[in-house]
């Protein structure tokens, strides 16, 4: 009778376990575990799409200096110089006509990137939806402009060609919404903006698309409160048919960014040098100045393949993800310059992927003997590895490190090069790798070469 009562026991805590809910507050919301597939990524895709893609001048400055419809003296030199008189926001959704979108172009692209998931504007602050929403007639892709499903299309193509994940942005703002404007005159004692079109649009983005990744933004301008935040996350972990994949992050009412959600974004580009104690992702831009396309960019705007790379790394090797964004043409193309970006990083990727990809922070995460090499670590069946990865090709024949500790079993070699190469150890601490004459058309990558050590004592 004993053991039928342990059992009984047993059998009961592992129902009330598996059946665990998330309540609607963030000490609750904050315990939940995020998802290994999204840590394990470390690579992501932004694509910044949308109304504000067709004047393409200066996006960030843009969409600030129109917002809440008083345009600035600066706007209304480009709209006097660039549209007739008279021209309102609103007339550019008709020249949003993305007639070169192709959803399955796109996917082969971001597949190439050797990125793992991305994340789409389902609607910016403007407000306009790119899927045929319910809760804002006339102001979506379907009903003006494109006459398209385009999250729909780009979720289909990502699904169908390849394994990325799909993810949605949505600002939970809108800066020209009457029952915005509204609410927020009111101090947000008001909801009639969040029950008639925030909410009903996450709910629809889910039910509908069922997005691996929710990145919110917007809401900084209220609290948490006002936006039902925990309601929602609870609903989203608990009962969506998203709930055990599904990954946000932080953006969920003012005062809440950098604290709670799922992974952490802080801020914008946000990429600390050092370990953090969260999962983070680095939100970052390959043109240097705007999220969105611009018409008027110089090649001197975007980041070299040496600097992306460098940004990368050193997130990965403090625990974060990075989340590259690319900003398509009105017309649906995405430039060749952010197609060439993409495609080296894939190049990079295909070569030094085991440093990257499932990797997690090392003891240490950057060198004490050069600011340009930083570490990643793994556990494989056979113990673990150490990946040292230098931003800087060494000048002589020797790279010197001064982390690792090395032992009688330790053993250095470069991925993507054949054999294991020599080593000393350091009086002072460390290790001297010998580096063999490689012939160019030898090397395995361009830049950002990765040393593996197995057998470390740290």
């Amino acid at each position: 009778m004993a053991d039928a009562r342990g059992c009984f026991v047993t059998l009961f805590l592992l129902c009330v376990c598996a059946n665990a809910q998330y309540q609607p507050n963030w000490a609750s919301i904050d315990s939940r575990p995020l998802p290994a597939w999204y840590d394990e990524a470390k690579l992501g895709i932004f694509i910044h799409w949308g109304v504000f893609s067709v004047p393409s001048f200066s996006s960030e400055w843009f969409w600030w200096n129109w917002k809440g419809g008083q345009s600035t003296p600066g706007v209304r030199f480009f709209m006097q110089q660039n549209y007739r008189p008279g021209f309102t926001y609103a007339d550019f959704a008709a020249l949003f006509t993305a007639e070169f979108f192709n959803a399955e172009d796109w996917a082969d692209t971001f597949a190439a990137s050797g990125a793992q998931y991305i994340v789409f504007t389902s609607k910016h602050h403007e407000g306009f939806c790119n899927w045929p929403s319910k809760a804002s007639f006339n102001w979506n892709s379907m009903d003006v402009g494109p006459k398209r499903d385009i999250v729909g299309e780009l979720a289909t193509a990502i699904r169908n060609k390849t394994k990325l994940h799909f993810g949605l942005y949505h600002s939970m703002f809108e800066w020209f919404h009457p029952l915005y404007l509204s609410d927020k005159a009111n101090n947000f004692t008001t909801q009639d903006f969040v029950k008639d079109k925030t909410m009903p649009e996450l709910y629809e983005l889910i039910n509908t698309y069922q997005p691996d990744v929710i990145w919110s933004d917007g809401d900084w301008e209220a609290p948490d409160v006002y936006w039902n935040s925990t309601q929602f996350l609870a609903w989203l972990y608990n009962e969506s048919p998203v709930k055990d994949t599904v990954v946000t992050n932080d953006r969920w009412g003012k005062g809440i960014a950098c604290h709670h959600g799922g992974f952490l974004t802080c801020s914008d580009r946000y990429n600390p040098g050092v370990l953090q104690k969260r999962k983070f992702e680095n939100a970052m831009t390959v043109d240097k100045y705007s999220w969105g396309y611009r018409r008027n960019a110089r090649i001197t705007d975007f980041l070299s393949m040496e600097e992306l790379l460098g940004t990368f790394i050193q997130t990965v090797s403090c625990g974060g993800n990075m989340l590259m964004n690319v900003g398509p043409t009105k017309d649906g193309l995405i430039i060749p310059l952010f197609q060439e970006r993409l495609l080296n990083m894939g190049e990079w990727l295909n070569v030094n992927g085991d440093a990257i990809y499932s990797t997690r922070p090392w003891t240490f995460q950057n060198d004490s003997l050069t600011n340009n090499t930083w570490y990643t670590s793994k556990v494989t069946p056979s113990g673990r590895n150490v990946y040292a990865i230098i931003l800087d090709w060494p000048k002589g024949d020797t790279l010197s490190l001064g982390r690792p500790l090395t032992t009688v079993a330790t053993t250095v070699s470069m991925l993507g090069y054949p054999g294991n190469f020599n080593w000393k150890e350091r009086s002072t601490g460390g290790m001297d790798i010998e580096i063999p004459a490689i012939p160019i058309n030898k090397m395995p990558c361009k830049y950002a070469w990765v040393f593996q050590l197995t057998g470390i004592g740290n």
